[in-house]
């Protein structure tokens, strides 16, 4: 039975999903607040963490930067809906997914289910649980990446997007792949989850040696993650 941790004050919405949930096999810890939020991941780690934003005492953003200074456990922010500055500062952030406040608890369970299935991804296809490419390597065992020699923390949903690129690497990997891979669901009308996704890789993978863009952006079509020559 999976461990859910959802912060959220609206009483009437935490007491429906956490019915619903429970329901649906989850064990759910509920608290009303930001702080008690932060303190609930350091005392008793939950597999997935459910985070509104608008909370008493520490908001959701809040929380959600305090507890990606500790933990790097799969969070799904809870927007107003319609309000996609909180959804993009929020993706910005380190969390994994959003969903529009009310939401639907059939859905919510779905988004659960596919991040956590995500989460321990084993790809039987990759020799040994490894992917190489140049500076860079990505055990599915041991989720662990390092690039240049250093050890990358990355979010659950991060890896699964790069572990996608590098099973392709040097070809285009549409928006919809990675988002079936990283999310489990398709790519949604206007949803830059992916992209934000690509933009937190960009800034912990940095540039090759040579200077130039490990993933690059081929408009209209997806992303790429670029083989350099090793001569260049």
């Amino acid at each position: 039975m999976s461990k859910i941790l959802l912060a959220d004050d609206d009483q009437l919405l935490a007491d429906l999903l956490v019915e619903y949930l429970q329901g649906q096999d989850f064990e759910v810890q509920h608290v009303a607040d930001g702080q008690a939020a932060v303190a609930a991941v350091q005392s008793n780690p939950p597999e997935l963490v459910i985070l509104d934003v608008m909370m008493p005492k520490m908001d959701g953003f809040e929380a959600l930067r305090e507890i990606r200074t500790k933990s790097l456990v799969p969070i799904i922010m809870l927007t107003a809906r319609g309000d996609d500055i909180d959804r993009i500062v929020g993706l910005e952030m380190g969390a994994d997914d959003y969903m529009p406040k009310p939401c639907n608890p059939r859905e919510l369970a779905a988004r659960i289910r596919a991040i956590l299935r995500r989460a321990t991804l084993e790809s039987p296809s990759d020799e040994n649980g490894s992917l190489n490419a140049r500076d860079i390597s990505l055990d599915t065992h041991s989720r662990v990446v390092v690039c240049a020699d250093n050890k990358l923390d990355l979010t659950s949903t991060e890896f699964n997007v790069l572990h996608a690129l590098l099973q392709n690497a040097g070809e285009v990997v549409s928006k919809n792949t990675l988002s079936e891979a990283a999310l489990g669901r398709k790519l949604l009308p206007f949803d830059r989850s992916t992209d934000m996704h690509i933009s937190n890789l960009r800034k912990k993978l940095g540039e090759h040696p040579n200077g130039e863009a490990r993933i690059k952006t081929v408009r209209n079509q997806g992303y790429i993650y670029t083989l350099p020559s090793e001569d260049s």
